[in-house]
């Protein structure tokens, strides 16, 4: 059986990369499953844990820490801890699934520092504006985040050359192809056939 990959997909607030990568999953015909990541805060209703998270409290969440359990791990507003399990990760990947890792690109730069073969791809808006317009649509935030949100994204694109690829998401069909096909060409690589191509150098002839 072939492993899996870890893709990891990030990019600013607004540029589409819940809906990309649903549709990816979606698409993938159970080939590919999402990360659940584990947290510290309280479920919320219809929540189960292992599936929309694992709840974790802190002293269990802290022991993973210590035991270097995280692919990576976040503090957010100083009160609930968020973080990727390296255990479901490789298990999904060694049953020959895709695994699927929606993160801020802090959080993608050190999961590639703990798993050089992820291939992170950065979501980008087509423009500056467009975001704008984008974030300002949604309805959902004040304009004071709104602007905090912008100036975030600024430095986020900043690290656009960390990545493995870059998708400019002005049209989303046409996006969501382009990540497709990354997952394609990423399974034909030397590094992922390795085991078939030394299977075929070993066989008889």
């Amino acid at each position: 059986m072939k492993k899996g990959i870890l893709f990891i997909i990030s990019g600013p607030s607004g540029v589409g990369k819940g809906t990309v990568a649903k549709a990816l999953l979606e698409g993938s015909e159970g080939s590919m499953v999402f990360s659940v990541s584990a947290t510290t805060r309280a479920p919320r209703p219809g929540e189960e844990h292992g599936r929309e998270y694992f709840f974790l409290s802190d002293e269990e969440f802290n022991a993973m820490i210590e035991a270097g359990e995280f692919l990576e791990y976040m503090n957010v507003f100083g009160r609930n801890h968020y973080g990727t399990p390296r255990k479901y990760v490789e298990e999904q990947i060694a049953m020959g699934h895709d695994v699927l890792l929606d993160i801020d690109v802090n959080g993608a730069m050190k999961v590639k520092e703990n798993c050089p073969e992820a291939v992170a791809v950065m979501l980008a808006p087509p423009t500056m504006k467009e975001l704008r317009r984008r974030l300002e649509t949604r309805g959902t935030e004040e304009q004071p985040v709104i602007e905090r949100r912008l100036a975030e994204a600024k430095s986020e694109l900043s690290r656009m050359g960390e990545y493995d690829y870059v998708v400019v998401n002005d049209d989303l069909e046409l996006a969501i192809e382009q990540c497709r096909r990354i997952v394609e060409t990423s399974k034909l690589t030397p590094g992922y056939c390795a085991d078939f191509v030394n299977e075929l150098i070993e066989e008889d002839f």
